[in-house]
């Protein structure tokens, strides 16, 4: 069973430092779920991820605080809005597909900002 902790907490920690960059794939969850699968796979690799020195800090701020710096929450929103209206009015012809994704922009949009402003 360890074994298959640590795949899935490999997996999900590829898909979560993914997300840094694609604007539509969710950091914080794939990172704690990797916290969460490494702690019972393997303590070693738990320990490291929250020692890492870019996604440590990311990961016991949010587990401790279950805040996001204002910062990384203007960045995601951002990256959110000019992805999906880029999707909307660009990639798609179809006005249903266009409204689900401005839905989908506020939605995303909505969540992000329901967590506290992380403060230094």
């Amino acid at each position: 069973m360890k074994v298959i902790y640590i795949v899935l907490g490999s997996i999900s920690l590829c898909l979560g430092v993914m997300g840094i960059f694609l604007p539509l794939l969710p950091t914080t969850p794939f990172l704690l779920l990797s916290s969460i699968l490494w702690f019972r796979g393997s303590p070693r690799l738990y320990k490291w991820l929250l020692n890492h020195k870019r996604l440590g800090p990311y990961i016991r701020n949010f587990m401790e605080n279950k805040a996001i710096p204002l910062r990384v929450k203007v960045i995601s929103v951002s990256l959110v809005w000019l992805t999906l209206l880029y999707c909307s009015f660009f990639m798609t012809g179809n006005i249903w597909l266009a409204t689900l994704f401005i839905v989908l922009a506020i939605g995303i949009t909505w969540h992000i900002l329901s967590y506290k402003t992380l403060s230094k």
